[in-house]
C-alpha cells in the first residue's frame, strides 16, 4: 500500500492519478476532506480507503505492516499566513512524527520541501546539503519547510552525529512554482496561470504585479515554472527507482518571466494578449521573490533522472485546454 497525505489537494490528488495510471490501486489517501470543493479531486480514482490526517499517526502506528511507502504531500501552503504556530503543527512537529514512524517501521518516506525556501536567492538556489542550513525564507511557511529540512539533515549526521532514525529510503522535494489541474480549490494562492485564465475568461485581458524593483521591468519577474504532471513523474520515479537519500530541487532548471507566462495563456486560449499592470499588494510586497530557478545537477547526475520536462507554453496549453477551458479534473 501507497500512503499519500494531502491526498484531496494539488499535487497530492496529481499523485494519486499517476500512481494509478501506473497500476498502484491500493492507495491510502490521508486528508482533512472537510472542503467539498477539494473532494471533488479525488473522484474517479482508484483508493484502498482514507484517513483523516488528525488519526493517521495513530493509524500508522497500528497498521505499518500494510504500509510499503509513505508520500507525504500535505502542509499547510498559505504564503500570507503569518501564524508561525499553525506552521509549526502541521508542517514541522508532523512531519517529524511521520519521519521518525518511517524511521522505526523501515518504510520508506518521500515528502515535500519547497523552493520558499530560498528565500531572495542570497545563496542562490543549488539542493547541497551544505548549502541547505544557511537559507532565509521570506515568510513562515518558507521557514517552516527550512526548519524541517535542517531536522532532516541534523538526522543525517550533517551537523552533528548520524541519527539512527532513518528511513530506508527518503528523499525531501524542494517543489518551485509547480502549476497545473486540481488547484481550483486554492484561491489566491492558486497558480498565476490559473488566476490568468479565470480573468481572460471574466475581462477579456490579464493584469499582472508590477515590479517595485528598479533592477527588474514590469512582468520579467521571473519564476521556475513546472507543470504538475511533472512532479509526479519524478515523485514515481523516487518510489520505484530509489535514487540516493538527499533533498533535491524539484523544477525545470529554466525561469520564465510572467510575461511569458500571461502570452503563453492567451494563445493557449486563442486570443490576442491584453496585459497590464498592477501594484503588488502590500502584504506580500516585501517577501516577493523576484527570480527562482532550480540547480537541477544533483536531480540529473545524482538521481539520474534525465526524462525532459514540459516547456512552459506546451505545459499551459495542456493545461488550458484539455482541463481549464471545462475545470476538469485530472
Amino acid at each position: 500500500m501507497i500512503v499519500v497525505t494531502g491526498a484531496a489537494g494539488f499535487i497530492g490528488s496529481c499523485m494519486v492519478r499517476r500512481l494509478n495510471d501506473a497500476g498502484y490501486h491500493d492507495v491510502l489517501v490521508v486528508d482533512d476532506f472537510s472542503r467539498p470543493d477539494k473532494i471533488r479531486n479525488l473522484e474517479g480514482k482508484k483508493i484502498w480507503g482514507e484517513v483523516h490526517r488528525n488519526n493517521f499517526v495513530r493509524w500508522l502506528e497500528r497498521n505499518h505492516h500494510d504500509v510499503d511507502a509513505v508520500l507525504h504531500i500535505g502542509a499547510r501552503t498559505d504564503t500570507t499566513e503569518m501564524n508561525t504556530a499553525i506552521f509549526d503543527d502541521l508542517n514541522v512537529e508532523y512531519s517529524k512524527a511521520l519521519w521518525m514512524l518511517c524511521s522505526g517501521y523501515g518504510k520508506p518516506f518521500f515528502y515535500a520541501s519547497s523552493a520558499a525556501t530560498y528565500g531572495l536567492g542570497e545563496k542562490g538556489y543549488s539542493d547541497d546539503h551544505i548549502t541547505i542550513p544557511q537559507l532565509k525564507p521570506l515568510n513562515p511557511y518558507g521557514q517552516s519547510k527550512q526548519d524541517f529540512d535542517v531536522w532532516v539533515l541534523d538526522q543525517i549526521g550533517l551537523r552533528q552525529s548520524p541519527s539512527v532514525n532513518q528511513p530506508p529510503a527518503w528523499a525531501g522535494f524542494k517543489f518551485f512554482n509547480v502549476y497545473g489541474p486540481n488547484e481550483y480549490h486554492k484561491g489566491r494562492m492558486a497558480s498565476v496561470i490559473f488566476h490568468t485564465a479565470r480573468q481572460i475568461k471574466a475581462t477579456g485581458s490579464m493584469k499582472l504585479f508590477r515590479s517595485h524593483r528598479p533592477d527588474f521591468k514590469d512582468g520579467e519577474q521571473s519564476r521556475d515554472f513546472i507543470y504538475v504532471k511533472d512532479v509526479v513523474d519524478v515523485l514515481l520515479f523516487f518510489l520505484e527507482k530509489r535514487p540516493p537519500n538527499a533533498i533535491y530541487n524539484l523544477g525545470t532548471g529554466k525561469a520564465r518571466t510572467f510575461l511569458d507566462l500571461a502570452t503563453g495563456t492567451f494563445r493557449a486560449m486563442d486570443l490576442t494578449p491584453d496585459i497590464s499592470f498592477i501594484d503588488t499588494p502590500a502584504d506580500i510586497r516585501d517577501t516577493y521573490q523576484y527570480f527562482t530557478e532550480a540547480d537541477m545537477g544533483k536531480m540529473r547526475a545524482e538521481a539520474g533522472y534525465h526524462q525532459p520536462f514540459y516547456g512552459l507554453e506546451e505545459g499551459i496549453e495542456d493545461y488550458v485546454q484539455r482541463y481549464l477551458k471545462e475545470e476538469r479534473v485530472w
